[in-house]
């Protein structure tokens, strides 16, 4: 999948309970019932804020002008100036004994949800909100080449994953990375500092702390939680990573791509090399890699454009028992690139009024990485509908990985028997037992590879606002950690003042990005949950829970939960465990792992 949702609520922050003891404050008010009133009066009022900003941004992704761009930078700074002050007074209830469970969790997400803080003085919010809408909109305009000639981003991640010319892939690389990201850094770094200043006002040590604290447990626990996570699964990538780089080799040659040390980051079919699937048919293994069908070939021959694609995603959650999504999300939804304006084509799913009115932006195009996006994005939306009865402040997901993994447990379940089951596969052409590496290996060529992509995004941001990454280091700390995490280098050498993380959507967008590592170990608890759930006998990566009514009721609690419970309360509500775990992703793949350690035998592994 080349890209991933983002909620709106979610671009606002994620669920916690953990609080800084600087934070806390001396000066409580006298009574509960005052700090009820509170919470009353500013749940209304951040509600209506919402989505008045939902709208303005709306407009601005889907319309990027230098007015609709004024527009949503007024509209996000009154958001985040709201945010900012009833945090900084929610901080004065917190140690007041006394307080009901909904009040003090209610205080606890006034004070954790800002993923974007400003300071409070006077213009500071417009400033941060301005440059965020700024670099939004150079991403969103960026253009890369492709044999000198222009190409804009949506196309360029198309053409990185179906060219096989190192010389061209080497060019569309370094031109977006230059043209988009470098361009960039002057603004960013003026908004790190804004960003720290508020995050400090609210009683962290910097923005990185704020956006770890959101997970019902302190910053240190959430690093430390992640870091096992990604221990468990670690010895999958790395002979993923050792099984890819050789047979890029065979595909390249020593001169492109060596047998030993990193990969070159433009060779994996994907931008910023996140995402693998795109190159399965330069790993496939001999015979059991010809899966005998490709999910866009599918399409393509069954007549589908894109709208089409988004019904047979709404035909998933239909089956489940969801109800059909609102006429309006037909009616108002980009579901196309429209050929008159400047857009924001990365895909993300919205819920405008806090009720009903869903919608998802993408710029699809009939192929097999967009099938899987539009399942995806609707999960988002599905549980925006699910929760939408809850009080504002919990209209979102249990955690913000949450919100990412339902998407992505509906796209696992697109096996070659739901393919069947929908009419795109012919039975008698569904890939037999012997297959199953295959299918397996193109799975993890997305699924895993991405691993160590999802975590070091915000380590590498979570450095920059700590301080430990100045700006005249972030070319080469970027470069630094993509080796360490993924294994991956440049193409062509870096220029020292560079900045070719701001070339990644969510860095200049200011969204947190370990949900994302969390969502891919989640989404595998979910299914394995689901599967069992639908009483599925077979093998674990060919179960599809398509139409079974019990799964969908049983999700369905899950997620009208929102964000009224601590996530290990949801998480036990849907898979009967309280602990996040990389065990379920293990299993899934544990077929694959014991052949890639065969195929890797006598190599050496690792960079």
């Amino acid at each position: 999948m080349k890209s991933h949702a983002i909620s709106l609520l979610a671009l606002a922050g994620a669920i916690a309970v953990a609080a800084p003891a600087s934070a806390q404050s001396a000066s409580a008010p006298a009574s509960v019932p005052t700090a009820a009133q509170f919470v009353e009066q500013a749940e209304a009022q951040y509600n209506q804020k919402t989505v008045e900003s939902a709208q303005a941004e709306w407009v601005y992704n889907t319309y990027i002008t230098v007015d609709s761009e004024a527009v949503t930078a007024r509209s996000s700074a009154a958001l985040n100036s709201f945010n900012v002050a009833t945090a900084t007074k929610a901080a004065t209830y917190a140690s007041q004994p006394g307080l009901t469970y909904d009040v003090n969790r209610k205080l606890s997400r006034m004070r954790t949800l800002i993923t974007q803080p400003a300071p409070s003085r006077p213009g500071a919010a417009e400033e941060a909100a301005t440059l965020i809408a700024r670099l939004q909109g150079m991403y969103g305009k960026g253009k890369g080449t492709l044999k000198g000639q222009p190409i804009n981003g949506s196309d360029i991640e198309a053409a990185m994953g179906e060219n096989r010319n190192p010389v061209e892939l080497a060019e569309m690389w370094t031109s977006w990375n230059d043209n988009v990201g470098k361009p960039m850094k002057a603004d960013f770094v003026k908004l790190v500092a804004l960003q720290n200043e508020g995050a400090k006002e609210l009683g962290y040590a910097d923005t990185g702390a704020l956006w770890r604290s959101n997970y019902d447990m302190t910053p240190e626990q959430f690093a430390a939680l992640t870091d096992k996570l990604w221990a468990e699964v670690k010895p999958l990538y790395d002979q993923l990573h050792c099984y890819t780089r050789t047979k890029l080799n065979e595909k390249y040659g020593d001169a492109v791509q060596k047998t030993t040390g990193p990969i070159r980051a433009d060779l994996l079919g994907n931008m910023w090399a996140q995402e693998w699937g795109n190159i399965y048919d330069i790993v496939a293994p001999a015979g059991a890699g010809d899966l005998g069908y490709d999910i866009g070939d599918l399409l393509k021959a069954k007549g589908y454009d894109p709208v089409k694609m988004v019904k047979a995603g709404e035909g998933f959650y239909s089956s489940l028992g969801f109800a059909p999504l609102p006429g309006t999300f037909w009616e108002r939804s980009q579901i196309t690139k429209p050929a008159d304006r400047e857009v924001v084509c990365h895909a993300s799913a919205w819920d405008i009024d806090n009720k009903e009115d869903l919608r998802i932006k993408m710029c699809t195009k009939v192929n097999s990485d967009d099938f899987v996006t539009i399942h995806h994005e609707l999960g988002h939306n599905y549980y925006q509908r699910a929760y939408n009865k809850q009080p504002a402040y919990y209209l979102d997901g249990a955690n913000d990985g949450f919100h990412e993994a339902i998407g992505d447990t509906m796209a696992l379940s697109i096996t070659p028997q739901y393919l069947v089951q929908i009419g795109l596969l012919d039975k008698a052409k569904v890939p037999s037992a012997d297959k199953d590496t295959g299918l397996l290996l193109r799975q993890a060529m997305d699924k895993v590879a991405f691993l160590p992509f999802g975590l070091l995004i915000d380590r590498y941001r979570w450095k920059i606002f700590s301080g430990e990454i100045a700006p005249g280091q972030y070319q080469a700390a970027w470069d630094q950690m993509r080796q360490e995490y993924q294994g991956i280098v440049p193409p062509t050498a870096r220029p020292a003042d560079g900045f070719d993380a701001g070339a990644k959507y969510h860095v200049p967008a200011t969204v947190p990005y370990t949900r994302y590592f969390l969502a891919r170990l989640l989404q595998f608890q979910f299914y394995e949950a689901a599967c069992k759930q639908a009483g599925w006998k077979g093998p674990l990566h060919r179960c599809s829970f398509y139409g079974n009514k019990k799964v969908g009721e049983k999700m369905n609690a899950m997620l009208s939960m929102g964000a009224s419970k601590p996530w290990p309360d949801a998480l036990q509500a849907f898979t009967g465990s309280r602990e996040m775990s990389g065990k379920p992703m293990l299993r899934y793949f544990a077929p694959l792992s014991a052949w890639l350690e065969k195929q890797n035998a006598g190599k050496t592994c690792g960079w």
